[in-house]
């Protein structure tokens, strides 16, 4: 009997321990720590830095005593951003084992040159506004201002620059308190709300619902 129980137990050990090491299954990592300024010896956080896994959509980002904590695969990649220091990333070592890890990550400032401003001192508003309209801007002048607020400029701006922490923390709360305006009741329908029929009509009289020619 005794060596029947022993046999039991080693058989549901092993099944156990193929259950829970499955091949190709991946690996999750609960991932805390602290972004410090490295730049010299007086290490203080550094708030809000945006932690971005690479090759995704998913991260967080540090609160205001630089803490953070997120959920990853252990084969991926941590991207730190914040404004004033230079981006860094992170990768989990290899022999990491346990599920749980904690790391500091240190970030330096960078120096940012931005363009020269001048500076006109002028003795009041109405000077100033006199001084605006008769300012003869060169040709030059007038391209550069065109070509900064072009279309096609603007556009790729908004797709190129990420978001700080402080924006990524407004928009988290801006989603919150438009989940919460409506909390316990049904949330009110379109189909009831006169200006978006008045929107409709006016994009059906355009046509711009009429199948357009490839």
């Amino acid at each position: 009997m005794k060596w029947q129980i022993l046999f039991f137990l080693v058989v549901m050990f092993g099944i156990n321990a193929q259950a829970q090491i499955t091949p190709g299954e991946e690996k999750l990592v609960q991932l805390s720590g602290m972004v410090l300024d490295g730049t010299d010896d007086d290490l203080y956080p550094v708030p809000y830095t945006n932690i971005h896994v690479v090759g995704t959509a998913r991260g967080t980002y540090s609160d205001a005593t630089g803490f953070f904590s997120i959920v990853i695969r252990a084969t991926d990649t941590l991207e730190f951003s914040a404004v004033g220091y230079k981006t860094v990333r992170y990768g989990l070592p290899e022999e990491l084992d346990d599920s749980r890890y904690s790391i500091v990550q240190l970030m330096t400032q960078d120096a940012i040159n931005l363009p020269e401003t001048v500076v006109f001192p002028w003795p009041s508003r109405d000077h100033f506004k006199l001084e605006f309209l008769a300012m003869d801007v060169t040709p030059e002048l007038q391209r550069y201002a065109a070509e900064n607020l072009a279309e096609e400029a603007l556009q790729r701006m908004r797709n190129e620059v990420k978001l700080d922490g402080n924006e990524h923390a407004d928009y988290y709360l801006r989603q919150q308190a438009r989940e919460y305006y409506h909390i316990g009741q049904r949330p009110p329908m379109n189909i009831f709300n006169p200006i978006a029929w008045k929107q409709f009509f006016d994009a059906w009289k355009r046509g711009d619902f009429k199948k357009k020619d490839q």
